[in-house]
């Protein structure tokens, strides 16, 4: 368990400087798909931070982490109100930060162990401290899931919306964001009521 620990964190080190070839997540999906024996089209290309819509950017930020440049990879607000609404059988959203997401689709996939969830926690400052926020928010763009085989903004862009991550208006990078807590059961012209929440929250941060 130490010597994988310590594999990550050192992978996290590299991530400074090298754009992960693939991920957990990304393994994940392709033996799923050869187990049950389905066709699988994987499209993932890295582009840089700056070649991503700030439309894009803020969408996501507003949508899965509020608090991404407040906080030290943990939001410990949301946090305890997930608790209090898992104590009163009311839990309405998760409580992930983009940092602990990035830990989660890097090394582990859609696990839930409890290894799983203490190795997410140690790593995680590890990802804040090496990485830092601009990092962090490249990385996960690029790797986080946008529907079946579409990973990251370049692809999410030009499969849903036919045009390039840095062209994507707000609406656009708004219905997009909406997916992402279900990105293999959500499409994004459906998500007229979400994309409301994300486009306010957006405009009361100030976007």
């Amino acid at each position: 368990m130490a010597l994988l620990w310590s594999l990550a964190a050192l992978a996290l080190v590299a991530a400074r400087w090298i754009d992960p070839p693939t991920t957990a997540l990304h393994l994940e999906r392709r033996l799923q798909a050869a187990l049950h024996h389905k066709p699988y089209n994987e499209r993932y290309t890295f582009i840089p931070l700056s070649q991503i819509s700030p439309n894009f950017q803020h969408a996501v930020v507003a949508a899965e982490d509020a608090r991404f440049y407040q906080h030290h990879g943990f939001d410990w607000h949301e946090l305890q109100i997930a608790a209090q609404q898992d104590m009163e059988g009311e839990r309405t959203r998760g409580a992930s930060t983009l940092t602990q997401q990035l830990v989660k689709n890097l090394f582990f996939g859609t696990g839930g162990s409890i290894f799983r969830k203490a190795a997410e926690f140690t790593l995680v400052p590890v990802a804040e401290l090496v990485l830092g926020k601009q990092r962090i928010l490249e990385l996960y763009l690029n790797i986080v899931e946008w529907g079946p085989g579409i990973y990251g903004a370049d692809a999410s862009c030009h499969f849903w919306d036919k045009t390039a991550a840095r062209n994507i208006s707000r609406e656009q990078a708004a219905r997009l964001a909406a997916i992402l807590p279900a990105p293999l059961k959500r499409r994004p012209e459906r998500m007229n009521r979400y994309c409301v929440v994300i486009l306010n929250r957006m405009n009361q941060m100030g976007w």
